[in-house]
């Protein structure tokens, strides 16, 4: 019975390549987030279960298409497997994909939370820079990897693997108050 399921559920990961890639985004998603609400002192009595499914559904229903998009057409564009296309793709999508999924995370998010348009772009404006400046420092590494050592079918699992990580620093900027972060600081270098 064991080795039906097994067969069945390889079977159907080969050929739907997407919803895989969504299973894995709808389960490692809500993980960073548990993680970041962890490493903040939470616990099952207190975890925030509706950002935790916040996450699950913007990363199963947005993230995954959208990276399985660029994948696809990043493979059409350039099909071989080697490390000098692999740094092109990855120079591409930082320049590309990139920004576009990190201006749409926390667009997305805070849409998913409830607030307004304008309160979404304003938390955008805020929180982009500081979080695309990591991410310069970690996905063309992730993405090179990816681009020229992993096979096209199993990219999306890769990335979301990877990204568990980096998910948890989302939902760690997602919650930072960097305005009064920044306004805190600023009033410490004044008084001194």
């Amino acid at each position: 019975m064991l080795t039906f399921i097994k067969t069945h559920w390889r079977l159907f990961t080969t050929t739907h390549p997407l919803l895989r890639g969504s299973i894995t985004y709808a389960v490692l998603w809500p993980t960073g987030s548990l993680i970041q609400q962890s490493l903040d002192g939470k616990n099952f009595k207190n975890y925030d279960y509706m950002r935790m499914l916040r996450f699950s559904i913007f990363g199963s229903l947005y993230v995954a298409p959208t990276l399985y998009g660029w994948v696809k057409l990043s493979t059409a564009m350039w099909p071989q497997m080697t490390l000098r296309i692999g740094l092109k793709k990855a120079a591409v999508e930082q320049i590309s994909y990139g920004p576009f999924a990190c201006a749409s995370f926390f667009i997305g998010m805070s849409l998913l939370e409830g607030k307004t348009f304008k309160e979404a772009i304003e938390e955008t404006k805020q929180k982009f820079w500081p979080t695309f400046e990591v991410a310069m420092c970690i996905w063309p590494i992730i993405q090179t990897i990816n681009f020229s050592m992993i096979p096209e079918k199993n990219r999306i699992v890769f990335v979301s693997i990877c990204s568990i990580i980096w998910t948890t620093f989302l939902a760690f900027m997602k919650r930072a108050d960097l305005q009064n972060s920044a306004d805190h600081l600023e009033s410490n270098i004044q008084y001194k």
